[in-house]
C-alpha cells in the first residue's frame, strides 16, 4: 500500500509499503477513507520531537471501514465505519477504567512507565505505524475505534479523531467555567476548535493571539477578540483589554516550535526560534489564582519554564495529551445533533499522492492551510 514514512529530518516519502495484517487478537485492520496533517507530524518532521525510527509511518487521525478484527474484538464487524482515536488505551487498565486513557499502562511497548502511545509516534510512543496510508493496523481496536454515525460524514468524523478532542481537552485542563475570560495562544486548528470548545464550556469571552491573519480572521468568524503578535504586543493588549487583570484561564495550543514575532521565514522544516515563547505569555498575563491548560506539544527532556513566577501568582498548571477515548463520544453526539459542525475548519482537501507537498506548505504556514484533509478513499 501507500504510505507517508519518515526516513530522516526533513526527509518524509510516499513510499510502498506492506500491508497491515492483524498481529494480536485485540487488533483490528481497517481502510483509510480520510486522514490528515496535523501539527504534531511537523514537530516529527522538524526534529523537534526526537528519537523518530526511520521507516514509520506518519499520522495519527483517520477515519475508515473495518476490514479485518482479531478474535478478541466483539463490538465491531468488517464493514463499519469508524473513527480512530489518535491515543491508544487498553480500556481495562486502572489508567483507562479512571478516564486516562492517554497513560494506558498496557497499550504502549516500552512499558507502563514509558506513559503516552500513540500512531505514527517517536520510539518512546511505540512505535506504532501511523494512518496517512491506505491501510492500518489498529491495536486495541474496542477501545481505539469508535463507530461513526450514519448522520455524521467522514470529513465531520476525521475532525474528531485528535483535533477537537484535544481543544476540549484543553479547555477542561484551564477549568473553563460559566463567565470566564479565556486567552487562547495560537490560532491553528486545535486554537480555533479551543475558541469553539471554550465558548461550549460557559466563557463568557475569548481571547486569541496569534501572528497569522488568516488564522486570526476564522477566530473572529467565532466572535474571538484578535491581537495579531506581529503587529502590536500581545501583552500589553491582553493586558488592556483585561482592566489589567488578565484572563482568568489560558488554554497553550502552540508548544515546541513557538516563533518569534517577525517576519516569517521561508526555509523548509525550521523548528520554531522561540520554543518557550507561548508559555512565558500563558504565565505572564494569567490572572493571578488563575489556571493554564497546555496542549501544545512539548518533547520529553524540554525542561525550561518560568516556574517561579507561576508559583508566585499562585497559578493552576494542568497539561498532557488528550485522553481521547473519554471526549470523543460526547464530541460526536454534539456534530450528529447540530450542535457543532467542525468542517468550517477544513481548508484543504488533498490526496496522498500530493501529501508530500501539502506538508511543506503546511510546515511554511502559508495562508489557507488551516486544517489538511488527505482524501484516501
Amino acid at each position: 500500500m501507500k504510505a507517508v514514512v519518515w526516513h530522516d529530518v526533513g526527509d518524509i516519502r510516499l513510499d510502498e509499503v506492506d500491508d497491515p495484517r492483524v498481529q494480536e487478537p485485540a487488533d483490528a485492520v481497517i481502510r483509510i477513507t480520510r486522514s490528515a496533517i496535523c501539527g504534531t507530524d511537523l514537530h516529527m518532521v522538524r526534529g523537534t520531537m526526537p528519537d523518530m525510527v526511520e521507516g514509520t509511518v506518519l499520522g495519527h487521525e483517520a477515519v475508515g471501514v473495518v476490514e479485518e478484527v482479531g478474535s478478541e474484538v466483539r463490538g465491531f464487524t468488517p464493514g463499519d465505519r469508524v473513527v480512530v482515536t489518535s491515543t491508544i488505551g487498553c480500556g481495562t487498565c486502572s489508567y483507562c477504567r479512571a478516564g486516562y486513557y492517554a497513560q494506558c499502562d498496557t497499550a504502549n511497548p516500552n512499558g507502563p512507565a514509558a506513559g503516552t502511545c500513540f500512531f505514527g509516534g517517536p520510539r518512546s510512543t511505540g512505535p506504532i505505524n501511523g494512518l496517512q496510508a491506505e491501510f492500518a493496523r489498529i491495536p486495541h481496536a474496542m477501545t481505539t475505534l469508535v463507530r461513526v454515525p450514519d448522520g455524521v460524514s467522514d470529513d465531520q468524523a476525521i475532525l474528531l479523531s485528535d483535533i477537537f478532542p484535544t481543544a476540549w481537552f484543553g479547555a477542561r485542563l484551564a477549568e473553563v467555567g460559566s463567565g470566564d475570560t479565556v486567552l487562547v495562544l495560537g490560532a491553528g486548528v486545535v486554537g480555533q476548535f479551543a475558541i469553539a470548545s471554550a465558548k461550549r464550556q460557559g466563557a463568557g469571552r475569548v481571547i486569541v493571539v496569534d501572528g497569522i491573519a488568516s488564522r486570526l480572521d476564522k477566530a473572529r468568524a467565532q466572535n474571538a477578540e484578535t491581537v495579531n503578535f506581529n503587529e502590536e504586543d500581545p501583552v500589553e493588549v491582553v493586558r488592556e483589554l483585561t482592566g489589567g487583570i488578565g484572563p482568568d484561564r489560558v488554554i497553550e495550543a502552540v508548544g515546541v516550535d513557538a516563533e518569534q514575532p517577525g517576519e516569517r521565514t521561508s526555509e523548509q522544516w525550521k523548528p520554531g526560534d522561540a520554543p518557550r515563547l507561548a508559555l512565558d505569555w500563558a504565565v505572564e498575563l494569567a490572572a493571578k489564582a488563575g489556571s493554564i491548560g497546555i496542549i501544545g506539544v512539548y518533547p520529553p527532556g524540554f525542561d525550561d519554564f518560568p516556574i517561579g513566577q507561576a508559583m508566585n501568582k499562585n497559578l493552576t498548571l494542568r497539561m498532557g495529551n488528550c485522553n481521547h477515548r473519554r471526549y470523543l463520544p460526547r464530541l460526536l453526539n454534539m456534530v450528529l445533533t447540530g450542535s457543532m459542525d467542525p468542517t468550517a475548519f477544513i481548508t484543504r482537501h488533498e490526496k496522498p499522492t500530493s501529501a508530500i507537498d501539502a506538508y511543506r506548505s503546511f510546515d511554511l504556514r502559508e495562508d489557507g492551510w488551516l486544517k489538511t484533509v488527505l482524501d484516501v478513499a
